[in-house]
């Protein structure tokens, strides 16, 4: 997902190790973030999100500013970021409270971000879904190329998203990124307690089919990379500049870095380079 708001960028064309003897030859399994690591239908969501949250909390007439409360929208949002959108709304609901307003439940804030997103986005996926849009136009560069290596590894590869879990489903598929993840694609649920992606990892592990150490990670969000390394596994920091991924996004690497990402990327277009890093 990009960063909420606007970050230093730097040119990156190599893949930058930050910590050498780390590779991924134990690797059976990479667990996938979807927005901002490999779709890019959703680029410019926190431009919808943020204002949203800041024209309601206006209304709570607190004194402050418009500038004051898109600051502090901006901080607790991207502290969220990678986590599941409801997130995002419970804090936002306490916040209100906080200025004495009357808050509405996280879940119907959520629907209605999604409401508001979705009017952004929509022409982009009636295109993929018709035919007119290359998907390639709305995939991280080298998404494809990636993920034919890793099956050609022998890896499964799982998806797992904050973004609910029928959209990720079905923004996979217009994507043509379905034979790739096959029945492997999780996304949030309105009871947002019985799914993370911590609870997916775990579900693997104990059905005995994989250890944590067989585990590669790939994410622009702090939570799927710790939740990879946590249990022993490696994993790939996106630090891309949407929509252009071009670049890397200093603030995205940043996070990346501090949650224990063991290479950074600003895009796959440096897929063969990377197997070699990743699988030496």
């Amino acid at each position: 997902m990009p960063a909420p708001a606007a970050h230093a960028k730097i040119v990156v064309s190599m893949i930058e190790t930050l910590r050498p003897g780390a590779h991924a030859g134990n690797a059976r399994v990479a667990l996938f973030d979807f927005d901002g690591t490999l779709s890019l239908i959703r680029s410019g969501w926190v431009e919808v999100m943020v204002p949203m949250m800041v024209e309601i909390l206006l209304d709570t007439k607190s004194g402050e500013t418009e500038e004051q409360l898109t600051e502090i929208v901006k901080e607790y949002v991207g502290r969220l970021t990678g986590r599941q959108t409801i997130y995002q709304m419970i804090e936002f609901a306490e916040r209100i409270s906080k200025r004495g307003g009357s808050p509405k439940d996280p879940l119907d804030y959520k629907h209605m971000y999604l409401d508001r997103l979705m009017v952004m986005i929509k022409d982009r996926i009636e295109g993929l879904e018709k035919g007119h849009i290359d998907p390639v136009t709305w995939l991280v560069p080298g998404s494809v190329a990636l993920l034919d290596g890793l099956r050609d590894r022998g890896i499964k590869c799982y998806l797992a998203s904050g973004t609910d879990d029928k959209y990720v489903k079905h923004e996979a598929t217009i994507l043509g990124l379905q034979p790739y993840f096959e029945d492997r694609m999780y996304g949030a649920l309105d009871d947002y307690k019985s799914f993370s992606k911590a609870i997916l990892i775990k579900r693997i592990i104990d059905s005995a089919e994989n250890k944590g150490e067989e585990f590669i990670g790939f994410g622009d969000g702090y939570v799927e990379i710790e939740n990879v390394k946590s249990v022993g596994g490696v994993a790939v920091g996106v630090a891309s500049d949407e929509p252009s991924c071009a670049q890397v996004d200093l603030w995205k690497r940043d996070r990346l870095v501090n949650s224990g990402a063991d290479w950074i990327v600003p895009h796959f277009n440096t897929t063969p380079d990377l197997l070699k890093t990743i699988f030496p």
